[in-house]
C-alpha cells in the first residue's frame, strides 16, 4: 500500500497505542474532525479505509488504536471521542454504561482466532481441537492476547482441563501488543491472536485458523459516543465503514465483512 508523505509524517507510534490522522483536502473552511478510538485489531483495515473515506469526504479522521482495556477506561473515564470500535460486546458494555448512544451499534467486520509459530519451526498438526490441545501441552510457551481472542483461550484451556497444567508456560502480551512479535523473537513457541494481527508480522508461519470445532468469532462494531458533535459525519463514516465499499479492505487484512 502507498500513502502520500503528508499521511506517512501523520502517523505515529507509541508504546500505549498508535495515533493516526487523515488530513482533509485543502479548503478554506475548517474541517469537520471525527475522533475515533479502536481495538487494534482494525488498525491495518482502517488504515486504508479511512484514508479513502477522508478523501472522498473532506472530513478529518483522527484515529488511535490501543487494547481493549485501556479503551474501555478511556471510554468511562469520558474521553472526547466520537466512535468507539471494539469487539461488540464491549460496545454493548459501553452502551449499558451510558456512554455509547442506544441503538448506535454498526457491526462492521468478524474474525476468528489463528495460530502461529516462528518462520521456519516444524509445522505441528492443528486439524482438529484434541490436535490443538496436543500442541499446546507439548509447547515450551504458548503467547496470546489480552484482547477478545486471550479471554476465549483462557476458556477453552479450563474446558479441555489444562489450565493448572500450562499456567506456568503462559505468556500474555499486554494491551494493544502483538502476539506474533514474541513469536517471531522465539519467546513464544506458539502464539494465538487474530488474524488481522498476525498477517503482517514477519519472521512468523501461520498454520492456520483454529478447527472449526474449537474456533471463536469475534463481531467487531462501531458505537458512537453520547458526546459526539459530529452527527452527521459520523453517520455518513459509520455507513461507508458497514459498505461493500469496504470488504475488499477487510478481507485483505484477515477479517471477513459482515
Amino acid at each position: 500500500m502507498k500513502f502520500s508523505k503528508a499521511i506517512i509524517a501523520g502517523l505515529c507510534m507509541c508504546v500505549a497505542g498508535f495515533t493516526t490522522s487523515w488530513a482533509a483536502p485543502a479548503s478554506s473552511a475548517k474541517p469537520v474532525t471525527i475522533r475515533v478510538i479502536s481495538s487494534v485489531a482494525l488498525r491495518q483495515i482502517f488504515i486504508e479505509l479511512f484514508e479513502q473515506f477522508g478523501k472522498q469526504s473532506g472530513y478529518k479522521i483522527e484515529m488511535e488504536t490501543g487494547g481493549t482495556v485501556v479503551i474501555d477506561k478511556r471510554v468511562e473515564a469520558g474521553e472526547p471521542f466520537d466512535v468507539v470500535v471494539l469487539a461488540s460486546n464491549n460496545i454493548d458494555k459501553l452502551i449499558g454504561s451510558g456512554k455509547i448512544k442506544p441503538g448506535s451499534r454498526v457491526d462492521l467486520a468478524k474474525s476468528g482466532i489463528s495460530i502461529a509459530v516462528r518462520k521456519g519451526a516444524k509445522t505441528p498438526d492443528i486439524s482438529n481441537g484434541e490436535a490443538v490441545k496436543q500442541v499446546v501441552l507439548g509447547a515450551k510457551n504458548i503467547g496470546y492476547s489480552a484482547g477478545p481472542s486471550g479471554v476465549y483461550l483462557l476458556e477453552l484451556f479450563k474446558r479441555w482441563g489444562i489450565a493448572d497444567q500450562i499456567k506456568d508456560r503462559l505468556i500474555q502480551v499486554p494491551p494493544g501488543a502483538q502476539v506474533g512479535s514474541i513469536v517471531a523473537k522465539g519467546e513464544a513457541e506458539i502464539g494465538f491472536h487474530q488474524l488481522s494481527e498476525l498477517i503482517h508480522i514477519e519472521g512468523i508461519a501461520i498454520l492456520g485458523p483454529l478447527p472449526a470445532d474449537v474456533q471463536n468469532i469475534t463481531i467487531f462494531a462501531a458505537g458512537v459516543t453520547v458526546q459526539t458533535a459530529q452527527q452527521e459525519a459520523v453517520k455518513e463514516l459509520l455507513k461507508f465503514l458497514a459498505s461493500p465499499e469496504a470488504a475488499g479492505a477487510k478481507r485483505k487484512n484477515g477479517m471477513e465483512p459482515i
